[in-house]
């Protein structure tokens, strides 16, 4: 495992267990530098949303060290943000209101709250949608505007757990083409968990492959960027997908 001096993301060491279970989270080294995304692959039940959270200060872990841009991390900050697997908005407040959420959590949203939020629903591809509700939303539509909301306050570090699963594959593709914009765009550090390998592959610098609570492989995705969907049918995409599948059969089921 490569260790980064000058890592945004810096976990060393880190394991975590539930009460009466075994180790979760296994001595996990792993390090990502500010701008680029990492995505985590494995089968179920391996580690990967535990980790996530640990990566968040949902979690904190039994030992080992994590540190966010050179602090350690012990709690949820303004500085990281979260995407959970289903979009999680509130159905009685209006889209524009579900993306201030992270503000009016904490005071009363400014002008400037409602322009940001505006700004975000339009690269989010949601302009003149935010007086609607959630239920008036497809299932992409709603994952976009959890997405906004995640990056309201601008964060350094952003966090997602299998955000697209439930989505269709073409709305899948254009969201992940929109995200990686945004996230280029800002760069957004990324960690981002998910069982599809050719989601990892896409929209990461660096895919790891994680097994019984270690992470067993971490690959380099040497493709150009900005990524072009064409690039999804093409043989270099295909062989880093196949790398990745490679190094998740040779490890035991978890």
């Amino acid at each position: 495992m490569l260790i980064e001096a000058q890592a945004f993301l810096d976990m060393r060491g880190v394991s975590y267990s539930f009460p009466a279970y075994p180790r979760v989270v296994n001595q996990v080294d792993w390090q990502i530098r500010r701008g680029e995304v990492h995505s985590l692959v494995g089968r179920s039940g391996c580690g990967k949303t535990t980790l996530l959270k640990l990566a968040a200060g949902l979690l904190l872990p039994d030992s080992g060290t994590i540190t966010v841009d050179g602090q350690a991390l012990r709690e949820p900050g303004s500085q990281l943000g979260f995407v959970f697997q289903a979009p999680t908005l509130l159905e009685w407040k209006t889209v524009l209101d579900n993306v201030l959420l992270p503000v009016a959590l904490q005071r009363t949203p400014l002008p400037a709250d409602r322009a940001r939020a505006d700004e975000l629903l339009a690269l989010m591809g949601l302009s003149g949608l935010g007086r609607r509700f959630p239920t008036e939303l497809s299932g992409g539509q709603q994952s976009r505007v959890a997405i906004a909301r995640a990056l309201l306050l601008a964060p350094t570090l952003l966090l997602l757990d299998e955000p697209f699963a439930a989505l269709d594959a073409i709305t899948r593709e254009e969201l992940q083409d929109d995200f990686l914009r945004i996230c280029r765009l800002a760069q957004t550090t990324v960690f981002f968990v998910t069982h599809d390998i050719s989601e990892a592959v896409y929209l990461a610098d660096r895919v790891a492959v994680m097994a019984e609570g270690k992470i067993t492989d971490d690959l380099v995705v040497d493709l150009s960027w900005p990524r072009r969907r064409a690039l999804r049918y093409g043989a270099p995409f295909n062989a880093v997908c196949a790398q990745v599948r490679h190094a998740m059969d040779k490890v035991a089921t978890c």
